[in-house]
């Protein structure tokens, strides 16, 4: 297993469980890459955020079935939340402390750290992510043509002590959760312009001659939205929909919504602030922001580069490479988008390999369930023949078409209900046990199946 992140982790632990013996081999502590801050594994760099636990939403269907097959990834998460409304968030240090010890206590995988700079022999699954080595990368190269990849900005973190809260106020979206999850700054609408006009000028870093950005659509550096009109941010990251001011009875022109980043909330992160600003002019420009003139700040936003594979073009059904089956494939280098769907993507790794060592038949979970739409995406199921395959979440658009005529009030029911009854039928075949489904209703708060 090369990777430890959160697809490298999974991966290991699902085979360990599984039966296999693993090495797992990870470049920290000796190297890190530009956007990692610690040695830890299972490193959250973008985001402390794991985005909605609803189960009627794609993401929250991918939480509820990680669950039930015994995910490390998202048993960690539940023991290390912290306050989000609706939104599954985590104790950064704490998550990443659980993911290594639960992953030691395994028994079965050897931890071997350094740099992989040359393909390992054996089995191999790689799961290097985002931010692949160009070493490893070169190694690869002549086996998988044309390297793919687009950008991607983290956002900045500021000191829960230096915001001011006479001008901050506590409130998730419409109310959701227990309405104080997150720190919501009110910005008129001269601030507002001001504040555009600002990020449009301010100096940024710029990309080598040889590299082309090319940014995903869900996490888009806000200077690039701010160069598509005065308004996008203010209907994008800085929206104000759902967030009434409590001083004036009123939606404010924008926001800026700071969420925890950790249980005690001395820190808190600049939700949609992704960012490739300079350093120095994120401090400028961000002090602009009411409740941040004084701000101290924990990390600026950085960007780094994303790698990705063409992944139906070059990977077996089975997630191994087209050219030398022997080597796998798992998590965001697979094109899939987000810290759950690659931890979902080295869970499906780890049944592949599992079918392979033991020689039995790989069935990939049903394509209606949400880990099974994951796998269409990954394979070009989900896609047009003419699809330019770029990196994704898990959405409803990768599922296949509900039967009938819907209406849009009860669309993400349908969804949910029919990949429960979907995922019932293949947990029968699974490898490993898989946790029955909370009753009474997909739409209640699931809740972690006992430990594995």
């Amino acid at each position: 297993m090369v990777g430890g992140g959160l697809a490298g982790t999974e991966c290991a632990f699902q085979l360990a469980r599984l039966g296999h013996r693993v090495v797992l081999r990870e470049q920290k502590p000796q190297k890190r890459s530009p956007a990692h801050q610690s040695n830890a594994l299972a490193e959250l760099v973008c985001s402390n955020s794991l985005r909605s636990d609803n189960p009627q939403s794609a993401i929250g269907m991918l939480h509820a079935e990680l669950r039930r097959v015994g995910s490390l990834i998202l048993r960690s998460a539940d023991e290390t939340k912290v306050p989000a409304g609706e939104a599954l968030a985590v104790d950064r240090e704490r998550f990443a402390a659980a993911v290594e010890g639960r992953l030691r206590r395994s028994g079965g995988v050897e931890f071997q750290a350094g740099e992989v700079t040359a393909i390992p022999e054996g089995v191999v699954v790689i799961a290097t992510g985002p931010l692949t080595s160009p070493a490893l990368t070169a190694a690869l190269a002549p086996l998988v043509g044309e390297k793919l990849y687009f950008y991607d900005a983290i956002a900045p973190i500021v000191s829960g002590d230096s915001i001011d809260q006479t001008i901050a106020f506590r409130a998730s979206r419409w109310g959701k959760g227990d309405g104080a999850d997150y720190l919501n700054l009110p910005m008129t609408k001269e601030e507002y312009l001001a504040f555009v006009q600002a990020v449009r000028a301010g100096a940024k870093v710029t990309p080598h001659d040889f590299e082309e950005p090319r940014y995903f659509e869900g996490c888009l550096p806000i200077e690039v939205m701010a160069e598509r009109g005065d308004e996008v941010l203010s209907h994008g990251p800085m929206k104000p929909v759902g967030l009434t001011d409590p001083r004036t009875g009123r939606w404010p022109h924008a926001v800026v919504q700071l969420r925890m980043e950790d249980r005690a909330g001395t820190a808190w992160n600049l939700v949609g602030f992704q960012t490739r600003l300079t350093w120095p002019e994120q401090k400028r420009i961000f002090g602009m922001i009411p409740g941040l003139q004084r701000a101290e700040w924990v990390r600026m936003g950085q960007i780094h580069r994303n790698t990705f594979l063409d992944a139906p073009r070059l990977l077996a059904r089975d997630l191994c490479l087209k050219s030398e089956p022997r080597i796998f494939f798992a998590g965001q280098i697979t094109g899939v988008e987000g810290y759950v769907e690659s931890a979902a993507c080295g869970y499906l790794a780890a049944l592949a390999v599992h079918a392979r060592l033991t020689g039995t038949a790989f069935l990939p979970p049903p394509a209606v369930t949400a880990l099974g739409a994951l796998y269409r995406h990954v394979t070009g199921e989900a896609h047009p023949d003419d699809y330019r395959y770029q990196p994704t979440n898990v959405v409803f658009a990768l599922f296949p078409p509900l039967e009938g005529r819907v209406t849009k009030s009860d669309k993400r029911e349908r969804y949910a209900c029919r990949a429960q009854g979907a995922f019932d039928a293949w947990a029968a075949s699974a490898p490993h046990p898989v946790s029955a489904a909370p009753a009474p209703s997909v739409a209640q708060a699931l809740t972690p199946p006992p430990a594995p």
